[in-house]
């Protein structure tokens, strides 16, 4: 448990510098940017990473919403719970997951049905259009032909999104590593908290393979700026309203500072 303590100090310690929250935003603009640079230029050799097929892609990116709620949900439960036990307050907190939730499955169903109505039947090995009776990705994948059209990149919007959700949502570790809290639910905690930074990892290293290997680079702007777009308007600009979920607690929790 010590070796487990050490490390979640490390994380909070990197997520309390100055520009490491403020700046994090921007480093998949940087990266969605300079990887499509390199993709154009070919510099980048082929890897396992160029595949689809490599393990990180198959079990972890095709699952990242997945792994995302699987994680953060017990741990919003008990961080939250930790400054309070309100039935509201942590009902409130909870929407934040539905909100998140919504918000990956509207621009993803979007970006299906953009791809759906502009793309075309093409045979790979003609490179012509085929016939018109597959109107749709689905049908013309089953035939076995390729559908182009116009592919906003969904990894580039839910591994961003996933990447800005866990950061704001494990926030209140800052407070809980110093907080009175019983044995078992600071092990879950720390356990719950090394996990999603380590998924976090796994989302960046995603994102720079996508932008160096697949995809346009207005394909891959495009999603990673939908993802932009869907953080900043929740926890920047709506959670800040009493309507809303809220954002995550913000001080010590109220046993802690009646102790300091």
């Amino acid at each position: 448990m010590a070796a487990v303590d050490v490390i979640v100090g490390k994380f909070v310690a990197f997520w309390k510098l100055p520009d490491v929250r403020l700046k994090f935003p921007l480093l998949f603009l940087v990266i969605s940017v300079a990887g499509s640079v390199l993709k154009q230029l070919d510099v980048v050799p082929q890897t396992y990473f160029s595949s689809s097929k490599n393990v990180l892609n198959v079990y972890f990116v095709k699952l990242s919403w997945g792994w995302t709620l699987l994680l953060l949900t017990p741990f919003l439960l008990l961080s939250n719970s930790s400054f309070s036990r309100s039935v509201s307050f942590l009902c409130r907190r909870l929407l934040s997951l539905l909100v998140a939730t919504a918000v990956w499955y509207v621009c993803t169903e979007t970006f299906l049905y953009i791809e759906d109505v502009t793309g075309t039947c093409v045979d790979r090995d003609a490179l012509e259009a085929v016939s018109e009776q597959y109107t749709s990705k689905a049908s013309c994948r089953r035939a076995g032909f390729d559908w182009h059209g116009f592919d906003i990149s969904g990894h580039s919007f839910i591994l961003a999104y996933s990447a800005l959700f866990i950061m704001e949502e494990t926030a209140p570790m800052a407070f809980l590593q110093t907080a009175s809290l019983s044995t078992l639910p600071r092990i879950v905690l720390s356990w719950l908290y090394v996990a999603l930074n380590v998924i976090v990892i796994i989302w960046i290293w995603m994102f720079a393979c996508t932008s160096v290997y697949f995809h346009d680079l207005f394909d891959k702007l495009l999603g990673t700026l939908c993802g932009l777009l869907g953080w900043y308007l929740t926890y920047r600009v709506w959670y800040l309203n009493p309507l809303s979920p809220g954002l995550p607690p913000q001080q010590q929790p109220k046993e802690q500072k009646q102790r300091a």
